[in-house]
């Protein structure tokens, strides 16, 4: 189904796309600060599917198993929702938001305590066709 043939769409795919072509996926909820997440997401924003997923493949932090999940997910969101083909896509929008966090407590010396924060990401990203170097 194209964009023009879409009857409805949600109030989320709205604000991150419009009326463009394109598709996104979204993980919420993800045990990962979201500091750290950013730092793997800043490294495909902008660059083709492709080459995003082989950086993600070898890339030593944490969170690029999490991201590489989310960017094949919008991938495949792409090419069966909206028939796009896989080789024109590129990373369009990468953004991580924070999520809940939750506050625990750790024993310290002399019967003190310590609150330690678990943060959580909401990782979303949005995949597009490529646009030429004469379009806009």
């Amino acid at each position: 189904m194209s964009v023009t043939e879409r009857r409805r769409t949600s109030a989320r795919r709205d604000s991150l796309l419009g009326d463009e072509a394109g598709s996104f996926a979204s993980a919420r909820f993800v045990r990962i600060t979201p500091m750290k997440a950013r730092r793997v997401v800043d490294l495909v924003r902008g660059l083709p599917v492709d080459d995003a997923l082989a950086l993600l493949k070898f890339a030593p932090q944490a969170a690029a198993e999490t991201v590489y999940k989310v960017l094949e997910s919008a991938v495949a969101n792409a090419t069966t929702t909206e028939d796009l083909d896989r080789h024109t896509l590129v990373v369009s929008k990468a953004m991580v938001d924070e999520g809940p966090t939750m506050k625990r407590w750790r024993p310290r010396a002399q019967g003190r305590a310590t609150r330690i924060n678990k943060r959580t990401s909401h990782i979303t990203l949005v995949v597009q066709p490529a646009v030429e170097k004469g379009q806009k």
